[in-house]
């Protein structure tokens, strides 16, 4: 397990959980981590290339927040709503979101529908913080109403896609895509 020192001084512990070691392997476990890599890495991330404007942390929707809002690309003029999850869970060879019940994910996934319907480009990103797995599916079965508001934002044009990591103990860094596996 590695530690590192909290960043916020308010923080209720002195250090912060950063990573894992799993059957060999690195695991991250910093849930912040994910939206500062997709940041980083978009001018390489090729379905996510090209946006002049980068904002994070915007309002938008019902009391929402979306992870990064982009805009300004040459080619596409629409506002593109970027929802970025952490996965570091592992069930067989595939990735698996969530690892809880989440009711707030289903939230997201609701806003970024209506985004999509609207005619703004919408995308669900899923960054996986380890690098042994083949793909990405949803846990259909541990959170059916997850699972059900993807469907529902797939079909109203939100665009899904994963990403694996590269971790060191010392970095993390967007490796490159990962295939969703239907559940």
């Amino acid at each position: 397990m590695w530690l590192e020192p909290a960043r916020n001084p308010a923080a209720k512990l002195p250090y912060r959980w950063v990573l894992e070691a799993v059957d060999g392997h690195l695991v991250g476990i910093d849930t912040s981590l994910p939206n500062t890599l997709v940041a980083e890495a978009l001018g390489r991330l090729q379905p996510l290339s090209g946006y002049a404007d980068v904002r994070p942390e915007v309002r938008y929707d019902a009391n929402s927040r979306i992870d990064l809002l982009l805009g300004g690309h040459p080619d596409d003029p629409r506002p593109c709503y970027v929802e970025v999850k952490n996965v570091h869970w592992r069930r067989g060879d595939l990735a698996a979101f969530p690892d809880s019940v989440t009711a707030r994910g289903a939230k997201h996934l609701a806003a970024l529908a209506r985004q999509a319907a609207a005619g703004a480009r919408a995308v669900m990103c899923y960054v996986v913080q380890r690098a042994d797995c083949a793909g990405v599916t949803l846990a259909a079965d541990l959170d059916p109403a997850y699972a059900a508001a993807a469907v529902t934002a797939r079909q109203a044009g939100v665009e899904f896609m994963a990403f694996h990591c590269a971790l060191t103990t010392t970095r993390v860094e967007l490796a490159g895509p990962l295939p969703i596996v239907e559940p």
